[in-house]
């Protein structure tokens, strides 16, 4: 039987890009690209992702306990040839970070799953790795295809109705000395730093950095609205870095814009535009708003005066 025309007949099978990862023994993380990856279970919840004994990441994959596997969207070919390549640092300036098991997750990732090892089983030429899954996350971007060795487009990767419209998607607009802080988004556009969690955090965490501090006093809500009805909400909070500089490990999607030259056409949505446009605005005079979209365009509420903790306005109300 010829190799390579198996190879090619196998090439013709229509599928994802995943990126896996791991942690060496002495905690590096190690990742390759993969594309043989398969839903196994959902109870429980299991999948499973095969890799070749000749990658240089298999003596990593064929001892961890645990792993992550990363659905790569349709921006991100350039990390699907970093780890496909035998680049000896992969991580350099990839956003990533720890979440259920310590396998470095990509944060910036379609889709990502956390797992655990469930079993692990010898097949031929490669190890078949099968995770229990024990957390992941998901975005509403269209998928990187592959098929017959190289990428392909999905066209309208997401039905009506198919993610639950009550998700939020938590963004930063971090003001500096020198402007806004955008996050290049892998598609010619930018956007706003993204956060893990609803809660507005001192230390915004970045994958590949060791994060941002900000100013807890500044922190704010800024806006709260809908896109479509079918993508998630958008919860933005406003802050301003602390310290005068930003970290020597920012990764490279980050890019600071002076608020006379933020790139306005290059922002994917109108909402996002406005955002932006209105705290240029309000920043002048420190004077800014707080913004909840309804039926009839939305409502804008004016703060006067600086925020406070819960605790000191109670004392003042006494």
């Amino acid at each position: 039987m010829d190799p390579k025309a198996l190879r090619q007949a196998f090439g013709t099978f229509v599928t994802g890009v995943t990126v896996i990862t791991a942690r060496d023994r002495d905690g590096t993380p190690r990742g390759m690209t993969a594309n043989s990856f398969t839903s196994v279970s959902l109870d429980p919840p299991l999948l499973l992702v095969c890799v070749g004994k000749s990658a240089g990441s298999y003596p990593v994959f064929s001892t961890t306990e645990s792993f992550a596997v990363n659905i790569l969207h349709e921006g991100q070919t350039h990390i699907s040839g970093t780890f496909a390549s035998k680049s000896a640092d992969k991580f350099q300036g990839i956003s990533h970070d720890s979440v259920h098991t310590g396998a470095p997750v990509l944060t910036d990732s379609l889709t990502w799953f956390d797992c655990s090892l469930h079993q692990r089983v010898d097949a031929g030429d490669h190890v078949i790795l099968i995770g229990q899954v024990q957390a992941f996350g998901t975005s509403t971007a269209a998928p990187l295809g592959f098929c017959r060795g190289a990428y392909a487009s999905v066209k309208d990767p997401l039905p009506t109705g198919w993610l639950d419209t009550h998700g939020m998607v938590v963004s930063y607009l971090v003001e500096t000395q020198r402007g806004v802080l955008l996050r290049d988004d892998g598609k010619g556009g930018f956007v706003l730093p993204r956060a893990r969690r609803r809660r507005p955090e001192a230390q915004l965490l970045l994958e590949g950095s060791a994060g941002l501090q900000l100013f807890p006093e500044t922190m704010f809500l800024y806006s709260v609205f809908d896109v479509a009805d079918d993508d998630p909400g958008q919860l933005i909070y406003r802050a301003r870095l602390a310290g005068d500089a930003l970290p020597m490990d920012l990764p490279a999607d980050l890019h600071v814009f002076d608020f006379d030259d933020i790139p306005y056409d290059a922002i994917p949505t109108n909402e996002m535009r406005s955002v932006l446009r209105r705290y240029a605005r309000e920043r002048s005079d420190r004077r800014f708003s707080i913004f909840v979209d309804s039926d009839d365009g939305g409502r804008v509420a004016i703060l006067d005066g600086d925020t406070r903790s819960w605790a000191q306005h109670q004392n003042d109300i006494q």
